[in-house]
Formats: structure tokens, C-alpha cells, sequence
């Protein structure tokens, strides 16, 4: 299959400049980076895509084996960066993304040359000297109520997940993509996302690499920031004055001055 059909692909912004890839979260799309965009097209090659059951991505495509590990979806980053012959492109993943970046970068190390980790985790369930903001018990009982019933764990989580409640329309919009996505593929990805434990990945990172929180994230509190920073080399971690865990969206003005700041620096 093609891989630009495959994931969505689309391709903005300056054809001579620097690519930089953004990568959705879960339960999201590339619609989600709309508020991104103006501040990177006049400058950069801009690369967009879905993973396989997110968006518009080709949902004959999802294969669960593939896609029950985060390297199946870093398979799928370093495909579309071959399919567009991407070198030394800069990687910005939210959420989960960040983590599929790191691994994605060690995979094909000649196509990602930077990172931007937008809310990152590297593990949700708390650990001895982890904290990650969650119990074992919180996501168990998280997965069983998104597999028995996903549009009702969707309109309860999103606005959760998005914070800002002074502002609705935000966890509307969230609610939304999280209904929109496959039920059966979503679970997939939940399991994924929620279970996983990339901490010893991030010793791997070689590249310069942005870690961009929140002051207040439910999802990725700052003890987990700080946690990349420590232990990514030579990282740079901005705080947003931001809430929630899609900055991108709740404060757009702050998140690209941030990245853009970053962007120009590797020059």
C-alpha cells in the first residue's frame, strides 16, 4: 500500500525549507496542529499525517499485532519519512508522539535530526521514584471503561484530558476527534499508549530536543517533565503558561513561540 495514502500524508509550507514532521496524539488527527501551522509554513517544509486509524488514514491498513507496540507506530514515522526522502527533519510529536519520536529517531537516525516533545510521557502508571500520575488500578479501570463503552468514556475523558473548562468548546472539539476514530483501532492504541514504559528509551535520544509542558497537565504532571528533561542529554524544558495536555490547542501563542524559538536555534 501506498504509505502517503496509507497515513494521510499532506505536505505544506516552504518546499525549500527545513521539514519538520507534527504528530497527532491519541485519539486525535493532524486537523489537531491547524493552530501550528501559520507559524511554520513561511519557513519550513511542513509534514502531516494520521496514523493508521486515526484522521483519515487508511483503516484497511490497521493491523493489531503491528500497532499493540509504540513501534509499530514509529514504523509508520520512519515510512513516511522514506516515502518523502526526509533528511534531518525535526520530529514535534504530542503526547504518546513524543515517545514514538524518540524511538523513531533511533530507528532511522539519517532521517530525524531534532525533537520537540509536546506533553510528553515516557509512563503513565506510577513506579518506586515515578511519578506518572496514575495508579495501576486508574488505568485498568480507564481501559475497561473505554473498551465497554468508547463514546461515553470519550465524552466524559476528553474534557478531562483538555482541562481549560472556562472554555467548553475545547473539550468539545477533543470529544469529537476521540468519537470520530474507530472504537475498535482506539482501543488498540489506548492499551498502547497507556501501558507503556519508554523511560530507559530516552537515554537513547542524541538529538537536540525540546520538552514543552504544562503548568498544570492531569494527564502528564510536571514530575514528568522534569523526568525527560533529567533524562533526555542535553534537552532544553520551557513550561508553558499553559493548562491541560494539548497546549497546541489551549494556548497556541505560547507553543509556537516556543517551538519556533527552538527551530531557529538549530540553524
Amino acid at each position: 500500500m501506498d504509505v502517503l495514502r496509507r497515513n494521510h500524508v499532506t505536505v505544506t509550507g516552504n518546499p525549500a525549507g527545513r521539514a519538520v514532521v507534527l504528530a497527532h496524539g491519541f485519539g486525535c488527527d493532524q486537523n489537531m496542529w491547524r493552530l501550528t501551522l501559520p507559524a511554520l509554513t513561511a519557513s519550513y517544509r511542513v509534514v502531516l499525517f494520521d496514523y493508521v486509524g486515526c484522521g483519515r488514514s487508511e483503516l484497511s491498513a490497521f493491523d493489531e499485532e503491528r500497532y499493540s507496540t509504540l513501534d509499530g507506530y514509529a514504523r509508520d514515522v520512519t515510512e513516511v519519512c522514506e516515502a518523502l526522502d526526509l533528511r534531518d527533519a525535526v520530529f514535534v510529536g504530542h503526547s504518546v508522539s513524543a515517545m514514538v519520536g524518540v524511538l523513531a529517531a533511533r530507528l532511522a537516525p539519517e532521517r530525524i535530526g531534532a525533537l520537540v516533545m509536546v506533553a510528553p510521557s515516557p509512563r503513565y502508571i506510577d513506579d518506586e521514584g515515578y511519578r506518572g500520575g496514575f495508579s495501576l488500578d486508574d488505568i485498568d479501570e480507564l481501559l475497561v471503561s473505554l473498551e465497554s463503552n468508547y463514546l461515553g468514556w470519550s465524552a466524559t475523558m476528553a474534557p478531562v484530558i483538555m482541562g481549560n473548562p472556562d472554555r467548553p468548546e475545547l473539550g468539545q472539539e477533543l470529544t469529537s476527534s476521540f468519537c470520530s476514530t474507530d472504537p475498535a483501532m482506539a482501543r488498540v492504541f489506548a492499551r498502547t499508549t497507556f501501558l507503556s514504559d519508554s523511560r530507559d528509551d530516552l537515554k537513547s535520544v542524541s538529538v537536540p530536543t525540546l520538552v514543552l509542558e504544562c503548568t498544570h497537565d492531569v494527564i502528564a504532571p510536571r514530575e514528568v517533565g522534569a523526568f525527560v528533561h533529567a533524562h533526555v542529554p542535553g534537552s532544553k524544558l520551557v513550561t508553558l503558561e499553559a493548562t491541560g495536555h494539548c497546549p497546541h490547542l489551549s494556548a497556541p501563542e505560547a507553543t509556537n513561540e516556543a517551538i519556533t524559538a527552538f527551530l531557529a536555534d538549530l540553524r
